[in-house]
């Protein structure tokens, strides 16, 4: 609780004052942002498509268990034939019936394919869970990115709080010293410094106004919301941001739910089945055939016979492909070094997935003492500020020294916005390394 104070307090503080400065601001959630991606957004539609596909697939590949049917009708028109000796002497003419015919009906129900038919559709399905985790590691990188343009604006609001804060301490110290001008107690040299001051603080404000349109553009066009939106980060941000948890269960988390892990299984699970469908190639084929057949005139007799000659079978056929014997030798030594690749690239993904959990994780800690220590620093940048502020007032300090004042006020109210915004950064962050995002 007590960092939720040393949070909140100044984070509410500047999206209440600074939330209300121009007409059409909608304050967001994360979440918000987050669902109106997964309806409205380019990006990810082709991911979406591309997974809809791998989940026809494999109802393309059920079908190869389904009998084979099929069926063929002809009508011709036969010339008249002749017939001669073997030195092509003696021609006769052969009348044959011009109107010839022909139906035919064949199916094919396979039983047993050596397993091919089964790790066909394995393989699709296990290509539509590969889809599937593509989608949410893409979906889980838009979202990372979109965290950061939202922390961004967070950060830049802030900063553009404490820019024109200044601004307006710099005003009035200018004031001050222009009043003090007429009265002959200061040199014009030391207002034109100020004024300096003043018109860089200027400058970084109308940068900062900037940096937050382009943030603004990015996230309304990503996240596909409606155009002229302008995103207000939702102060309850930092409830969601500070719940306390060990590394082991983060760790934990990213082995369970981290999407490039599932997919480097995935991987490897495809790999495994790629080799049992060449094993399948090794095997006989088992069907069960049947047909029908009617075709006219009956052309094997001489003189032909103006007639339909019709007959059907059925029985069972096997089929085995020899050359598979010493073919498929090298297609299983690939697919078993495919497998040792896929092993060999989940390791390096569960390392690198602890890896990184381990440095954010650290990080996370380590920002909140670099909030406690710019807390500090800027309780003693402002007391610096107002005692040279009064010693510059008495004459017993230089413009230098309020200058440096100034600086040092306006460099530790900048690094305190980003301390805060940290924190948020990098338990995002972890989420997004665990796959929780």
């Amino acid at each position: 609780m007590n960092n939720l104070r040393l949070l909140a307090i100044p984070l509410c503080t500047v999206l209440l004052s600074g939330g209300m400065r121009i007409a059409g601001q909608q304050i967001f959630t994360l979440e918000e942002i987050f669902e109106s991606v997964e309806a409205n957004s380019a990006q990810l539609r082709p991911s979406f498509s591309a997974q809809a596909e791998a989940d026809y697939e494999i109802s393309v590949t059920r079908a190869d268990r389904l009998p084979e049917i099929n069926a063929s009708v002809s009508v011709s028109y036969i010339g008249d034939g002749f017939t001669t000796k073997k030195n092509f002497s003696d021609y006769q003419k052969s009348p044959i019936p011009h109107m010839g015919t022909g139906l035919s009906l064949n199916i094919s129900q396979p039983v047993y394919t050596g397993g091919a038919i089964t790790s066909a559709i394995g393989l699709a399905e296990l290509k539509s869970t590969a889809s599937r985790f593509a989608t949410e590691l893409h979906r889980d990188n838009i979202r990372f990115r979109l965290t950061g343009f939202y922390l961004d604006i967070y950060k830049y609001s802030n900063l553009r709080t404490v820019v024109e804060n200044n601004i307006t301490a710099a005003q009035k110290v200018l004031a001050e010293m222009k009043a003090r001008y007429t009265q002959g107690t200061a040199l014009q040299n030391d207002i034109t410094r100020y004024e300096l001051l003043v018109s860089n603080l200027e400058l970084q404000l109308i940068k900062i106004n900037n940096t937050l349109d382009i943030l603004n553009t990015n996230i309304v066009t990503i996240a596909g919301l409606k155009e002229g939106t302008i995103v207000v980060p939702d102060s309850t941000i930092l409830e969601h941001s500070l719940i306390a948890h060990e590394e082991s269960w983060w760790q934990q988390e990213a082995e369970n739910t981290s999407p490039s892990l599932s997919l480097a299984r995935n991987s490897v699970d495809i790999s495994r089945k790629t080799e049992a469908f060449v094993r399948a190639e090794r095997r006989p084929k088992i069907g069960i055939q049947a047909g029908w057949t009617m075709d006219g005139p009956i052309l094997v007799e001489i003189p032909p016979i103006n007639r339909n000659l019709s007959y059907w079978y059925a029985g069972v056929g096997i089929s085995y492909n020899i050359s598979s014997l010493y073919k498929s030798n090298k297609s299983l030594s690939r697919s078993r070094a495919a497998i040792r690749k896929a092993i060999d690239e989940l390791e390096a993904t569960h390392e690198d997935v602890n890896l990184a959990v381990r440095a954010d994780y650290i990080r996370y800690l380590e920002a909140y003492q670099e909030l406690k220590t710019q807390q500090k620093s800027i309780e003693l940048a402002d007391r610096n500020y107002r005692i040279t502020s009064t010693r510059y007032s008495e004459g017993m300090a230089l413009i230098t020294d309020m200058l440096d004042a100034a600086n040092s006020k306006l460099d530790a109210e900048q690094r305190l916005v980003n301390a805060r915004i940290d924190i948020i950064y990098y338990y995002y962050k972890l989420m997004f390394i665990s796959g929780k995002i």
